[in-house]
């Protein structure tokens, strides 16, 4: 994929000779096995920005399902390997905003007390706070002459704070929404009940597939009824669940994660 983006405030002014940060590329088990295009997109956006990424192919799975269905003694050895492969770099960024809040807060469990912990914590970040945060990207020159709702996955909302939920009166970034809404010709749609929950959760949709699939169906409604031609997320598995969703009810409505999106519209 060519690095073809016109981004406008960049970086922040760095000094005469400093280097680009080097970034630890962390590709979550679903993009790895099943939609490796958003890897690359992934790639191609950090390095149009500037970064120095590294893909250490020692990385395994964060270890969150384990975690998500209690099997601790499981998910404590990829803890400790994420830290181990992972402390060299000055950041680690991910697609995937239940990953990294995989890392900063529920690691605790695992590698509490442990040297290069805290400073894993602090320099873990989703893509798009990343590029908005570190790199104080501004905007990601590009088209995208499409109407898109942004589907706000629970732990990039809810742990991360990338987004306002309504039932908190406080505002937060928006990291994502800032950088879709920054290419010409998009237009962003609100469903009704915006910060809903798409029904996936993990293992939660094969517990509860009848509760799982029905939040699902209420999810794609609702953005096709806002006019959305597709929906975006920062989190591969609510879009893979939206996207069954969609194609077994015959939804006209395409999925795609945002970085997918970034890099089409700056090629």
């Amino acid at each position: 994929m060519p690095n073809t983006f016109t981004v406008a405030a960049p970086l922040r002014a760095a000094a005469p000779g400093a280097r680009p940060p080097r970034v630890g590329l962390f590709i979550p088990c679903y993009i790895d096995q099943l939609y490796p295009q958003v890897g690359l997109a992934t790639v191609a956006i950090l390095h149009a920005c500037g970064a120095d990424v590294h893909f250490p192919e020692a990385q395994t799975c964060c270890g969150q399902p384990m975690a998500n269905t209690g099997c601790t003694a499981e998910a404590r050895p990829l803890a400790e390997k994420f830290l181990r492969v992972f402390a060299p770099y000055d950041y680690v960024v991910a697609p995937s905003g239940s990953c990294v809040a995989m890392v900063r807060f529920h690691y605790e469990e695992y590698l509490h007390g442990r040297p290069g912990f805290p400073a894993l914590k602090r320099k873990t970040f989703e893509l798009c706070e990343f590029l908005t945060d570190v790199l104080q990207v501004r905007r990601i020159g590009g088209r995208f002459p499409h109407r898109v709702g942004l589907h706000q996955s629970c732990h990039g909302l809810r742990e991360l704070r990338l987004g306002t939920g309504s039932e908190r009166a406080v505002a937060y970034r928006d990291p994502a929404r800032a950088l879709l809404g920054s290419l010409d010709g998009i237009a962003l749609v609100e469903p009704a009940r915006r910060d809903e929950c798409c029904g996936f959760g993990g293992t939660f949709a094969v517990t509860e597939s009848a509760v799982s699939g029905m939040m699902g169906r209420d999810r794609v409604r609702a953005y096709v009824e806002a006019g959305a031609e597709y929906i975006t997320a920062t989190d591969v598995s609510c879009l893979a669940h939206l996207d069954g969703v969609a194609r077994r009810t015959g939804v006209p409505v395409r999925v795609a994660h945002v970085a997918e999106i970034l890099a089409e519209a700056g090629e």
